[in-house]
């Protein structure tokens, strides 16, 4: 692990990694749509031509035998960690990215260490900002905008896009070794063997967080079984919530509609007034099945005593329906439209928690589409009945 020099080596003529309308271009990369580029505030770079500029986590050149490679900055800006909250929350989630291809970190030089991401930007930030101080080069996968775990389950992480990367790059004339980092949770997306076969590279599995990589480096690329364990503590699940929010904003706004038209229906056939107040214990019971599924079942999720996501969720619905119908006493004013309410609530939480189940390293594809037949039948039923039992409930 080499650490950066105390004196820069000189700067190329830069004539890459400039952006104009979302396209970022790179000669020694391919031409790939970004969105993450825009101007540098308050700067004229030496480096920028008229109508373009440089990406935001650009900041030189670095001058290589294949031409030059942009150099990024580990410092992450207020831009970056304000883009950062918006696509946690859902935003621009799927345009997120980079350009694939090859950058440089610090004065990497033919010996520097060759580590592999995902050109989810949000993987690419997290990579960089770990890694300060250090001098090495980061070869990035077009994963379409995908994480290095989801993308290696889709396959765009994958054997065939790391070799063709590695050819792209012209990495061999780039470092003098044949060895490259991958993430350990890349894995399941590339055969060590096969690209060592299409490329000449040998592939090294890194640790599972990027902020292990500088110790990894100093172990010379041995990982000691913390590094190999994958985590998933309250911080990790309760960060991933606004995006299981976001997701179910727009189905819930049109549910919220059909409970308001619903709970008008009546002897009159149709009553504004009823529409109001039903409505409103039907809505609370829709708000608490979606925080409880959505937001209290990820943060309880290693302590509440059953296995499947939907049973975890139906359970904390449960209380949070009892603990809502004993808030409203209008939600109990029969025990026909409590019943409603608390199966609608029960239903919304546990559908909304299995579907957690693609977000966690807890649950196997085979075990979700199990327990998805399992349960969706159920939860239709649940709903059904639980919508009869409200329209019966007026009555």
């Amino acid at each position: 692990m080499k650490k950066i020099a105390d004196t820069p080596p000189e700067k190329p003529n830069p004539s890459s990694c400039l952006s104009t309308s979302g396209v970022t271009l790179m000669p020694s990369m391919d031409k790939t749509d970004s969105d993450c580029c825009g101007p540098v505030p308050n700067a004229i770079s030496v480096h920028e031509k008229p109508g373009y500029s440089l990406c935001t986590y650009v900041e030189d050149f670095i001058t290589t035998d294949q031409g030059p490679v942009p150099r990024i900055k580990t410092r992450l800006s207020l831009r970056d960690r304000v883009s950062t909250v918006l696509v946690r929350c859902g935003i621009n989630r799927y345009q997120y990215k980079v350009a694939p291809g090859l950058y440089g970190l610090g004065f990497p030089d033919k010996s520097s260490q060759v580590l592999v991401t995902a050109n989810f930007k949000l993987s690419f930030d997290h990579l960089r900002k770990e890694l300060e101080g250090l001098n090495a080069w980061i070869l990035v996968l077009d994963t379409k905008g995908i994480n290095v775990w989801c993308a290696a389950g889709k396959g765009t992480f994958s054997t065939q896009e790391l070799a063709d990367r590695i050819h792209s790059a012209n990495l061999d004339k780039i470092v003098d070794h044949r060895r490259v980092i991958v993430p350990q949770l890349g894995a399941t997306g590339v055969s060590a063997r096969n690209v060592k076969k299409q490329s000449g590279f040998r592939v090294v599995y890194g640790p599972v967080r990027a902020a292990d990589i500088p110790k990894f480096l100093e172990n010379q690329q041995k990982a000691d079984p913390a590094m190999r364990t994958v985590t998933f503590t309250f911080a990790e699940r309760i960060v991933l919530t606004p995006v299981e929010l976001q997701i179910v904003l727009k189905p819930a706004m049109i549910t919220a509609l059909v409970l308001l038209v619903i709970s008008g229906i009546g002897p009159g056939v149709f009553s504004f007034s009823d529409a109001g107040s039903r409505g409103l214990a039907a809505l609370a019971a829709l708000v608490f099945g979606i925080v409880s599924g959505a937001v209290i079942t990820p943060a309880l999720l290693p302590y509440i005593p059953v296995r499947e996501f939907a049973l975890k969720g139906g359970i904390i619905g449960s209380l949070a329906a009892f603990f809502m119908i004993g808030l409203m006493p209008s939600a109990s004013a029969s025990f026909t439209s409590a019943l409603a309410l608390y199966l609608f609530c029960v239903t919304i939480s546990s559908f909304l928690a299995m579907n957690f189940t693609g977000t966690t390293p807890f649950t196997s594809p085979s075990g979700v589409e199990k327990e998805m037949k399992r349960y969706i039948p159920a939860q239709l039923i649940s709903l059904v009945l639980s919508t009869g039992l409200w329209l019966y409930s007026a009555f």
